[in-house]
């Protein structure tokens, strides 16, 4: 059996993983040695980054190892139905552009609950929001931590548990210290490397095998059926047979985006709203030329590494190990190869460090701005001590994550990563697009609508096969969380096609059943900031 260890040298792989941190701490240092010490500049950056530069952060915060290992080894596996992943996330952004981005920068300061209680009733609203911001967070967190495990022993051939939780610790010190030091500021300068090197990375290797084939994109596809006698990868269906389950996935992944916090905290570090349609316009361009070299990488791992989807499954992480593979044997394997595979693992390890800062520094300022702040000092907190807060809190939520990827090590990756984006679409998209856009939505319907949406999400997933056995099943199910127990009687696995119309039916039927009005001064000056920015750069008193 082919191992990937034996394919690479692990220690050449961590050298280049610690000069990564090296450089990139050298740079977070650099960059915020004269920032001041306010609030704004760290959960904002001091909202100085022009469009592209946050385009590229963005990039480089919503490309994670997930879509890097799990995306690739999905269409090696699994060809047509493996992209339709990808294009799931990328049509995401055309929400988020055309309905989220602009309003939500002119009217917000920090966080999402700074719109969703913009006019409102503070504490319940933004107690909701904060709830919602850390739920996704954490499951968010908890996949890439849970990742960072995993790819120790598919990058560095370093096996057991001594080893993987060594390593999601390592990992959790170090988004500690980059948050700490840079926070919003360099952890945009992580994420904006971060992106560079993941998408030179990939456009090298797709340039490559593009090449090996005489840029036939047809017979790389050819070369992949024949390989692994596997003529569905070039038809739809393979993997998803129910086509109820696949659009709960699509509708999760597609409205999942415009609702992640960490994504729409990134907003709030350009200066204005037309810099915040230019950062996701380019982060559309970059993130879709990404997934188109995913495609490619796809194919070109079931055809080009020896023994193809069979040698790839006996390989630490099986599908998550095509790229690196593919990696390896792209130079013909020797030195070349080795040293190619090491560089992509240091780019997958640049991946997942980025995307947790990200996550860590959103959850710490829903916490210190939103609760510290806003409902335990009435917004009348003193910033100095706000930031005191925000940072202790960072150290809190790099324990939680540091055990919490621990324990979750095992645990189905794509599983905690569909939750996020389920909650997300679910809690939070609903109450951001009625605040924006419907004058009578009201402090009722704002927190039927989260709560809804929270909680059916957790509890559908719960009770789904993603979990358990389903009930009266005649044997257990291999890809459960937890295989021999059943007490699974929602059938899908993902619950967003059932949990997304419940929170926007919630936040409705919450407002037209309250007698509460909105504050007609309140409703207009967000309307007037939403649409056309004036007075976005004002602080908010409210």
């Amino acid at each position: 059996m082919m191992l990937l260890e034996a394919l690479g040298n692990p220690i050449l792989n961590i050298v280049i993983f610690g000069l990564f941190v090296i450089g990139t701490l050298t740079v977070v240092i650099k960059v915020t040695s004269n920032q001041n010490k306010a609030a704004s500049s760290f959960y904002t950056g001091g909202a100085q980054f022009s469009g592209t530069q946050n385009g590229f952060a963005i990039a480089g915060d919503y490309l994670s190892a997930a879509s890097f290992l799990g995306i690739a080894g999905a269409i090696a596996f699994n060809g047509y139905d493996g992209l339709l992943y990808s294009i799931g996330f990328l049509v995401a952004w055309l929400v988020a552009l055309l309905l989220v981005a602009e309003p939500l920068r002119n009217t917000g300061r920090y966080t999402m609950a700074d719109v969703l209680s913009f006019r409102m009733r503070q504490k319940p609203v933004r107690l909701a929001a904060a709830l919602s911001t850390l739920a996704v967070s954490f499951f968010y967190l908890l996949a890439q931590m849970a990742g960072a495990g995993g790819l120790v022993s598919l990058l560095l051939g370093l096996n057991g548990e001594f080893a993987q939780n060594a390593v999601i610790i390592i990992v959790g010190v170090l988004m500690i210290v980059y948050v700490l030091i840079g926070g919003m500021k360099g952890t945009t300068w992580v994420q904006m490397i971060k992106a560079v090197l993941l998408i030179a990375g990939a456009g090298i290797m797709t340039v490559w095998v593009l090449a090996t084939f005489g840029f036939n994109f047809d017979a790389l596809m050819g070369k992949a059926v024949e390989a692994n006698n596997h003529p569905q990868m070039l038809a739809p269906g393979d993997k998803y047979k129910d086509p109820v389950g696949f659009i709960s996935l699509s509708i999760a992944l597609v409205l999942g985006t415009a609702g992640l916090p960490h994504v729409l905290m990134r907003f709030y570090t350009v200066p204005t709203a037309k810099a915040a349609r230019t950062s996701v316009t380019w982060a559309i361009g970059l993130i879709g030329a990404f997934y188109l070299f995913t495609l490619v990488l796809g194919y070109g791992a079931a055809a080009l590494v020896p023994g193809g989807q069979e040698a790839i499954s006996g390989m630490p992480g099986k599908a998550n190990a095509a790229a690196p593979a593919l990696a390896f044997f792209l130079p013909g394997g020797g030195t070349p190869g080795t040293v190619f595979l090491a560089v992509i693992a240091g780019v997958a390890f640049a991946t997942i460090l980025a995307v947790v800062a990200g996550l860590t520094i959103t959850a710490s300022a829903s916490f210190a701005h939103d609760i510290y702040n806003n409902v335990m000092k009435d917004g009348k907190a003193d910033p100095a001590r706000e930031i005191v807060v925000a940072r202790n809190t960072v150290l809190v939520i790099g324990a939680l994550a540091i055990f919490g990827g621990i324990f979750a090590k095992s645990m189905n990756i794509a599983f905690l990563v569909a939750l996020a984006f389920a909650v997300a679409a679910s809690a939070n998209l609903p109450s951001i697009l009625f605040s924006l856009y419907w004058k009578r939505f009201n402090t009722r319907g704002s927190l039927w609508s989260i709560y809804t949406g929270l909680i059916s999400a957790l509890v559908l997933i719960t009770f789904s096969p993603a979990v358990s056995t389903p009930l009266g099943a005649a044997k257990p199910l291999a890809s459960a969380m937890f295989p021999q127990a059943s007490f699974a009687w929602f059938p899908y696995d993902n619950p967003a096609l059932f949990s997304v119309p419940l929170g926007f039916l919630a936040g409705w039927l919450g407002t037209v059943l309250s007698k509460e009005k909105s504050d007609p001064v309140k409703t207009a000056e967000m309307e007037v900031r939403s649409m056309t920015g004036a007075g976005a750069a004002g602080a908010l008193n409210h």
